[in-house]
């Protein structure tokens, strides 16, 4: 029989094999064209889906697809680029500029297959004439810490640079361009994945400006004045670059976690869907879905015992500390302090990359003796919170989940198991 860990455990195998681009992406490709096949990828899992496309495709492809480091995987044919995530470095910049080349050299009867998972963002930097680089390793570092919902954030991303937000497609027209998609984003907005590269964006430079006042991120003249300037607006849905431009979903948080709702089922255990979607301080999170699953165990409300509450989506942290962050470790360690050992109940919070934070870590399970299993060991768990440390807590605890790079990536994944 399994234990309750091995139960949480075995959960999220199942979410993240029903993301896994070598079993998911086949039935999504296009036909082949009358020209070149151009392959342009960013993102954590747009390896792993050039693997597959190599695998499957009938005829001459060539490309490049640009990585975190750590999550790149053989290929033939296509050229594989690692580079930084969260903040951009100088290897994403180089190859960006290549992948923009390759992008300008389509022509009409070409298909420009692009690859797009979470993490492109970072990975696709190529900073507007009069911005440097380091301008831009600045603001993503601030924009990070502010606690801003990640689709404020790529807003800003968009309107400060040269590739995103619709602007990869207006390079690589008038090719044929058909973007796979892995949605790492609450809601799935294809302009919020890696900021929506080849994707109509719906939003503004006034709207960039308000997010960095709204959140008091502090910038250089220099960006102001670029986002002040009409010039930096990304391209609408009615501009003609996209006639001639297809997405498709290839997988999303919701059906991973459809996948292990199943396989609780198969386990013997009523499975609940909260959301694909939540967002907001990984801490206010916490707390609310700590007070549903104390209701469950203690008067069967709003659902009965056995079961496991499943949910998505992206919460956030506003850094206050030094410690070893993570969103992941930061809503266990606050559910922890609401449950307040309460018999029976078990979590698991993890991101679906294997990345939590700036840690190699997925991220944690946390049980009825957490707390005091901590507090046995010397530290004080309330302090570690304070201080944004959950990771050194979980790995005193020997409670980390750790996938190594899972080469996909539907957002974060936690899993309330009430006995």
């Amino acid at each position: 029989m399994l234990s309750a860990e091995e139960k949480l455990r075995a959960l999220f195998n199942a979410a993240l094999e029903a993301a896994n681009p070598k079993r998911i992406l086949t039935r999504h490709l296009p036909a082949r064209p009358s020209g070149r096949t151009i392959v342009l990828g960013a993102g954590k899992a747009s390896a792993a889906m050039a693997a597959a496309v190599e695998a499957h495709w009938d005829g001459p492809l060539e490309g490049l697809i640009i990585t975190r480091y750590g999550h790149s995987c053989p290929t033939r044919h296509l050229r594989i680029v690692e580079a930084a995530h969260p903040v951009p470095d100088e290897a994403g910049r180089k190859a960006t500029a290549e992948l923009m080349a390759l992008a300008q050299s389509a022509g009409p009867d070409d298909l420009v297959l692009c690859l797009i998972s979470g993490g492109g963002s970072s990975l696709l930097s190529a900073a507007p004439t009069g911005i440097t680089f380091e301008e831009k390793q600045s603001i993503n570092k601030a924009l990070l810490k502010s606690g801003a919902p990640i689709a404020e954030i790529n807003c800003v991303r968009k309107h400060l640079s040269d590739i995103k937000g619709g602007k990869l497609a207006a390079l690589a027209a008038p090719a044929k361009v058909v973007t796979l998609l892995i949605s790492d984003v609450p809601g799935d907005d294809p302009a919020t994945i890696a900021s929506g590269p080849t994707v109509a964006d719906l939003s503004t430079r006034q709207d960039a400006l308000a997010v960095l006042k709204r959140y008091d991120v502090t910038v250089s003249n220099t960006i102001l004045r670029h986002l002040e300037n009409a010039a930096c607006e990304t391209p609408k849905a009615e501009d003609q670059i996209f006639a001639n431009c297809e997405t498709r979903m290839i997988a999303t948080p919701q059906i991973s976690l459809e996948a292990a709702a199943a396989r609780a089922m198969e386990m013997g255990v009523t499975a609940h869907i909260l959301s694909d979607r939540i967002e907001g301080e990984a801490r206010d999170t916490a707390k609310a879905l700590g007070a549903i699953a104390l209701q469950v165990a203690q008067h069967g409300q709003p659902f009965s015992k056995p079961c496991v509450l499943l949910s998505g989506g992206e919460t956030t942290v506003t850094v206050r500390g030094s410690g070893r962050g993570g969103r992941n470790v930061e809503f266990l360690l606050a559910l922890a302090h609401v449950l307040e050992g309460a018999p029976g109940i078990y979590a698991l919070s993890c991101d679906t990359d294997g990345v939590d934070g700036l840690e190699e870590i997925a991220g944690a399970v946390i049980g009825p003796q957490t707390l005091k299993n901590a507090g046995d060991r010397g530290m004080n768990a309330r302090a570690m919170l304070d201080n944004n440390d959950g990771h050194s807590l979980f790995e005193a605890l020997e409670a980390q989940v750790i996938t190594g790079p899972t080469l996909t990536n539907v957002n974060d994944f936690r899993a309330i198991l009430i006995e």
